[in-house]
């Protein structure tokens, strides 16, 4: 049976067992998505590459703690949003989630003639706290609590951030004709 055609929990399961192109196959299938949240997160293409490199590798050595409870998509990415927090730690760069929310705003571009806009492109325009909050909460899967534990802020200051990401993204990405965009609420 080729190993494109199994499902993900089964993939998992050749792994923990040894066989290293099962996990190959789940790197091949979600290596962009992970990339990609990473990226989200703030990370520039090349460091986006090197934490997911570091996820999968993780993940490989952690295999057999994967019960097949949830999406394996969304194990890894929680894998590779705490590795990057830890590189951004290591680097001191974390100083810019403080409770005061003190980081500026990125500047918005705009998009295309049309007025469309991507998911991406609008999250340039939050803030640092707010991007990190967002993609953390909603990219990778984490709850609020989670997210705060993640990034050693109180409960309440990633809610906020949340909310307040979660407002501008709304405002942004709201159709030409004026109506706002209705998302899924807070996560507890």
């Amino acid at each position: 049976m080729a190993l494109a055609s199994l499902h993900d929990v089964e993939l998992c399961a050749r792994a923990a067992s040894g066989e290293r192109k099962a996990f190959g196959e789940l790197v091949r299938r979600h290596g962009s998505a992970v990339r990609g949240l990473l990226r989200r997160m703030g990370a520039q293409a090349a460091e986006a590459d090197d934490v997911a490199q570091d996820a999968f590798l993780a993940g490989f050595e952690r295999i057999a703690e994967f019960r097949g409870e949830g999406a394996f998509v969304g194990w890894i990415k929680k894998i590779a949003a705490r590795l990057y927090l830890r590189r951004l730690q290591r680097e001191r760069r974390l100083g810019i989630f403080s409770a005061e929310g003190n980081e500026a705003d990125l500047e918005v571009h705009d998009a295309d003639a049309d007025g469309r806009i991507d998911l991406d492109e609008a999250l340039k325009g939050l803030g640092a706290s707010e991007r990190m909050c967002v993609s953390l909460c909603f990219g990778a899967g984490l709850s609020h609590a989670e997210a705060a534990e993640a990034l050693n802020l109180p409960l309440g200051t990633v809610k906020s951030h949340v909310k307040r990401g979660l407002d501008k993204l709304r405002t942004r990405l709201a159709p030409a004709g004026g109506a706002v965009l209705e998302g899924r609420r807070g996560n507890g």
